[in-house]
This record gives C-alpha cells, structure tokens and sequence, in this order.
C-alpha cells in the first residue's frame, strides 16, 4: 500500500514538472488517500498484534 503511494507521488511530481497540472493533482489526490489508508492500516495491526494471546 505504501509503494502504491509513492509511485502515485512520484507521478504527480513528473506531471508536474511536465506541466500537466490536472494530472498532478489527482495523482497527488490519490497518493493522500493511499497513505492515511496505509496509517490506518498500520495503526490497527499495532493495536491489534500487541493482544496477548488468549
């Protein structure tokens, strides 16, 4: 999920440099959402893998 991320980034900055400021934005939109996605997810198998085991 996290490479996702950046590879998103990563388009949104060449898009950006090549001047496609539609493209970049919705690539940098999408990079946003993949990250607090990944956060989230992270967040949650933190908490949940800390349990003891029953």
């Amino acid at each position: 999920m996290l490479s996702w991320a950046v590879t998103f980034l990563i388009i949104a900055i060449i898009a950006a440099v090549l001047g496609f400021g539609g493209i970049a934005g919705t690539a940098t939109g999408i990079a946003k959402i993949l990250f607090l996605v990944f956060l989230v997810l992270f967040v949650v198998s933190l908490i949940l893998g800390r349990r003891p085991k029953v």
